[in-house]
């Protein structure tokens, strides 16, 4: 059997890929849950088709960074996999429940008649807010930790609701929104354009009240999360991340307001989402279960990781390519008219 371990750090290497594809979950799959979220208020049915063919091309195939992550955790961490599941098993299921139902929704409204498709819209803005908020809710609870006691989850079956967790529901629900509407001012002209314009700069003020309220919260969650940050000399290098995220806002409310800026609002938008992302990562490294397990301490064996390793790093090129070269056929505005 091959094993890598004497060449790699394994764990660190599967942490970086788990991350990774995390990462590109929330930034993929968000800007399509948040045409979910804004749906119900466009402007008119011709803006709600525009939004649906922004997004038909790519909505199924973002979800591969979902199954790249958990499958990753599975497979690389098996005793993070053991404790974190059961610890969001109600979320997680409430947020399959809510992209299975929007998936449905996005398929039926394609082919529902009229008087149908009132049903299937509802639907799928439904299905985009139940996914987004429980999202956040398992991101609220893994930044907190969860209570262990050896290798097991020793929390109650209602942990999970809790009010910070509610609150980073919250904050994703609205970076999502934003994110949406950042796609639309790229993907849209006109009409749908100039909303989702006034969209993104009304979530605006939710999404940096939010990245606030849990900037602050987390040093207090561990004095070691407060001791990396506030510490000479980290504090003068990771001021840099707060900068950086002050100015992507400023830059962005500036461009949601300019009629010229199309593409770049959403870079931004991307760029914020990995600022916070980064702040995150480096406040829990190098926990997989904070703060209980490292990296490390949760990892399977070297045979098995390296033998998955194998298949990913053949595979991840491929899915990469084709996720580049789908972005590139379906480039340019999306119109009202039928895809289907």
């Amino acid at each position: 059997m091959i094993d890598f371990s004497n060449f790699i750090d394994l764990p660190l290497v599967w942490g970086v890929l788990i991350a990774t594809a995390v990462f590109l979950y929330a930034l993929l799959d968000g800007f399509d849950l948040g045409c979910g979220i804004l749906f119900p208020f466009a402007p008119s049915d011709k803006s709600r088709n525009q939004i649906m063919n922004s997004i038909a091309p790519f909505w199924d195939g973002n979800e591969t960074w979902l199954v790249l992550g958990t499958g990753g955790l599975f497979v690389a961490f098996p005793v993070a996999y053991a404790i974190l599941l059961p610890a969001v098993y109600m979320p997680a299921t409430f947020m399959l429940f809510g992209l299975i139902f929007r998936g449905v929704a996005f398929e039926f409204r394609f082919k529902a008649s009229q008087k149908n498709r009132r049903m299937w819209d509802f639907s799928f803005h439904a299905g985009s807010l139940l996914a987004a908020f429980m999202q956040g809710m398992i991101l609220g609870n893994v930044v907190q930790g969860f209570e262990v006691a050896g290798r097991n989850f020793a929390g109650g079956a209602l942990d999970w609701a809790n009010g910070f967790a509610v609150l980073t529901g919250l904050g994703v629900v609205a970076a999502y929104a934003l994110l949406g509407a950042a796609w639309l001012v790229y993907k849209t002209e006109g009409a749908t354009q100039k909303w989702a314009r006034k969209m993104g700069r009304y979530v605006f003020f939710y999404v940096g009240l939010a990245m606030v309220v849990i900037s602050i919260s987390m040093p207090f969650m561990d004095s070691r999360i407060e001791s990396l940050w506030f510490n000479t000399p980290n504090i003068y290098y990771l001021s840099i991340i707060p900068l950086l995220t002050l100015l992507a806002f400023y830059t962005l409310w500036k461009d949601l307001g300019d009629n010229k800026r199309e593409v770049r609002p959403f870079l931004l938008v991307a760029a914020i989402f990995l600022l916070g992302y980064m702040g995150i990562c480096i406040s829990l490294y190098p926990w997989i279960v904070p703060f209980e397990f490292t990296l490390w301490e949760a990892a399977a064996v070297s045979t098995s990781q390296s033998f998955v390793l194998i298949g990913t790093v053949i595979m991840l090129p491929i899915i990469l390519a084709y996720t580049a070269y789908c972005y590139y056929v379906f480039k340019g505005k999306s119109s009202d008219e039928p895809m289907y």
